[in-house]
């Protein structure tokens, strides 16, 4: 457990700082622009749970947590995060050619099914932000 134990308001407020620094401010803006009362419980949690506490944690660094959420995000299809998250990767120093690695490791354990989708969408985003 950690030490450092926060209240909800200060997760939330750490999670969004750390939410703008990796996904960048002009996609949380969106995010929350985009917020409802349908959706505001889950941007809630979102935000204090995936970043205010385990993004915030100090026993990986971003760019290793990077590496984890590409691998689990390709491994499940899950495309449109996935792209979102090579953008983050970029934002937290990996190269596209780290970034290729990942994928490369996906393919071995995840199978190349997996991999081949990853790569195509990792593709497509690293053309996007390059151009």
């Amino acid at each position: 457990m950690r030490g450092d134990l926060m209240d909800d308001r200060e997760r939330h407020e750490a999670g969004m700082g750390v939410r703008r620094q990796v996904l960048g401010d002009a996609h949380v803006d969106r995010a929350v622009a985009g917020t409802d009362e349908f959706t505001a419980d889950f941007q809630d949690f979102i935000t204090r749970y995936a970043w205010g506490e385990i993004w915030t944690r100090p026993g990986l660094d971003r760019r290793t947590r990077s590496c984890i959420t590409l691998a689990v995000l390709a491994t499940l299809h899950h495309d449109e995060e996935l792209a979102m998250h090579v953008r983050a990767a970029l934002r937290n120093g990996l190269t596209p050619a780290e970034v290729g690695e990942v994928l490369l490791q996906v393919g071995v354990y995840a199978g190349v099914p997996a991999a081949n989708r990853a790569f195509k969408v990792a593709q497509q985003t690293l053309r996007q932000e390059a151009g």
